[in-house]
C-alpha cells in the first residue's frame, strides 16, 4: 500500500468509521500499541530493511506490518479528532 494515493483513499474510506466512534473507543483505539514481541519483530525487520540484507519472505512480513501501521495510524488520527470534537463540545 504506501503510496500518497492509497493512503488519501484510505483515510476518506476510514471517515464514516471515525463519525461513529465513541469517546470511550476513540480512547482505545488511540492508546493502541503493539506487544513487545511484534514490536521487536518490527524493529528487527525494518533494521534488516535498512541493511538491505532482508529475505524475500521477511521483505512481504514487512510490507505487511507497514501496511498495518499505516491503516492504524490513519485510525489513530481520526480518534483523536474525534476526542479534539468531544473536548470542544
Amino acid at each position: 500500500m504506501s503510496t500518497s494515493i492509497e493512503l488519501v483513499a484510505l483515510d476518506r474510506m476510514l471517515d464514516p468509521l471515525a463519525e461513529i466512534l465513541s469517546p470511550e473507543v476513540a480512547r482505545g483505539i488511540v492508546g493502541m500499541r503493539a506487544d513487545p514481541y511484534l514490536q521487536a519483530r518490527v524493529d528487527e525487520l525494518a533494521s534488516k530493511a535498512n541493511e538491505g540484507q532482508l529475505t524475500e519472505e521477511e521483505r512481504h512480513e514487512y510490507e505487511d506490518y507497514v501496511d498495518a501501521i499505516d491503516f492504524i495510524g490513519i485510525f489513530q488520527a481520526k480518534a483523536r479528532t474525534v476526542l479534539e470534537r468531544t473536548m470542544n463540545d
